[in-house]
């Protein structure tokens, strides 16, 4: 496994690759000595993030991503993939369109390992903007919507 770590208006992340697939996304710097080679999936991943921190827009479908989980916490990853920028559903939303309740599409959602790439943050609850993960929880949620130009 190899890591990348990078600067953003969110703080710092940290891109996990293995075997050519990046497999989390982590607030911080993942270790001690952060990696920042030659890794063309981490330097392409890393690229997406930039433009998007600079724009708003993201280019993340071509980045190769395999977050693990369960069937389950795939499909809801999947359908978040559907949502673009400046966009949300709900949690009830994605249920309804898998057949199951907003509850598990929330704890899917909170499983997540690769925030950001997978878009996690566009999902919200009916009159709220529902919960968030990632460090500085809802604030990262809003400040992530902003920049799509979502709030």
């Amino acid at each position: 496994m190899e890591t990348l770590c990078i600067k953003s208006p969110v703080g710092d992340l940290t891109l996990f690759e293995d075997g050519g697939q990046i497999i989390a996304l982590d607030w911080g710097q993942g270790f001690d000595t952060p990696r920042t080679g030659d890794n063309p999936t981490l330097n392409q991943a890393a690229q997406a993030l930039r433009a998007y921190f600079h724009s708003g827009a993201d280019d993340f479908k071509s980045l190769p991503l395999d977050p693990g989980g369960t069937d389950f916490q795939r499909r809801v990853w999947t359908e978040m993939q559907k949502i673009k920028p400046g966009q949300v559903k709900t949690y009830g939303e994605i249920a309804g369109t898998l057949g199951s309740s907003p509850r598990a599409v929330g704890n899917a959602c909170g499983a997540n390992p690769i925030p950001i790439l997978i878009p996690c943050h566009r999902v919200v609850a009916q009159n709220s903007l529902g919960g968030y993960t990632g460090d500085g929880g809802l604030d990262t949620k809003t400040q992530l919507l902003r920049l799509e130009g979502y709030l």
